[in-house]
């Protein structure tokens, strides 16, 4: 029963932002365009925090002629499903993974490798230079612009029964991942075994011992609760896996080279905001999980970077793909 309401919930939701954006955007009945903006995040995250700083910033620079309406929590679907409601035109932005668009544009692949940045320094000079230029513009193929990308931080294991200090550790294991065959291939190359499970289901499956443990980052760990039942966290950092802002070729070309101009600066200038709340978040987290009697743990890199190699030798099989890499390592 509580399956079906929300169910019907959500179809209620998309049907009202269908017949909005039917006219052109809720413009013709309030004179101005405001753009749907869905995630799934709760509104407690920092990236939520970014999304709305984003919102002041357009509906300043533009005088409020544009404006953002924002459906967080999952509101319109998952990840996935609010991509393809982009593609079509019947929500106007998201934020979501990285490894979530690059089920759309397989060059996004490329910042799921593990281990591939040295540090939140180097991502960002890679993701604010070239390459991420590249990659957000390069989406446009797809039917999905990006806008700017968003610190998710690094991802690390977090587990019911004992710490992740080696690889040799996650044997036996069922570690849920997202939906992501990267992601899939790094856990079972370390020896787990990978268990692709919506977002949404996950405090249950932990609760249920469906699965043994996940792996996120540590906003993510705190606001999902999920710090609640696992109380290992072992900080192995393997990915630094950033999110993305993306808009809808099929609304960002209903745009004027002016609102276009808003819409890419607010999204600019909320960048550095996010990157404010994630570390605040970070740090207010960390205490959280020490209140909570949540173990830490910080073991050596080497062996999981190690185990973790052939998913980068596999890509740079693909030309294109070595070519983004080699810049990456450069930079």
């Amino acid at each position: 029963m509580q399956v079906y309401k929300t169910l019907m919930g959500k179809l209620v939701i998309a049907i009202s932002v269908l017949a909005c954006l039917g006219l052109n955007s809720c413009s013709d009945i309030t004179n101005h365009k405001t753009l749907f903006f869905a995630h799934s995040l709760p509104i407690t995250h920092p990236v939520h925090k970014g999304i709305l700083a984003m919102q002041a910033a357009l509906k300043e620079k533009s005088g409020g002629k544009l404006q953002i309406k924002i459906f967080p929590d999952g509101q319109l679907g998952t990840e996935r499903e609010v991509l393809e409601l982009l593609q079509i035109g019947s929500v106007a932005m998201t934020k979501v993974s990285a490894a979530a668009m690059s089920s759309f544009a397989p060059e996004y692949r490329v910042l799921g490798v593990p281990y591939l940045f040295r540090d939140s320094e180097h991502m960002f000079n890679v993701l604010e230079g070239k390459v991420g230029q590249e990659l957000l513009e390069g989406g446009s193929e797809y039917l999905l612009r990006g806008l700017c990308f968003y610190d998710a931080g690094s991802r690390s294991f977090y587990t019911l029964d004992g710490f992740i200090k080696t690889p040799d550790d996650l044997k036996g294991k069922k570690i849920r991942v997202m939906n992501d065959q990267m992601a899939v291939n790094m856990v079972n190359d370390l020896g787990g075994s990978a268990t692709p499970m919506a977002y949404g289901e996950l405090y249950t499956a932990l609760q249920q011992r469906v699965v043994d443990g996940a792996e996120n980052n540590v906003p993510s760990f705190v606001t999902s609760n999920h710090y609640e039942v696992c109380k290992f966290y072992t900080l192995d950092e393997h990915s630094m896996v950033p999110d993305v802002v993306v808009v809808g070729t099929k609304f960002w070309d209903t745009l004027s080279d002016t609102e276009k101009g808003w819409l890419q600066d607010a999204a600019v200038e909320s960048v550095k905001k996010q990157k404010v709340y994630w570390k605040e978040n970070v740090e207010e987290g960390m205490k959280i999980l020490k209140e909570a009697n949540v173990e830490i743990y910080n073991p050596d890199k080497t062996p999981f970077v190690e185990k973790t190699k052939p998913i980068l030798e596999e890509l740079i099989k693909d030309p294109k793909m070595k070519k983004i890499i080699e810049e990456i390592n450069n930079q």
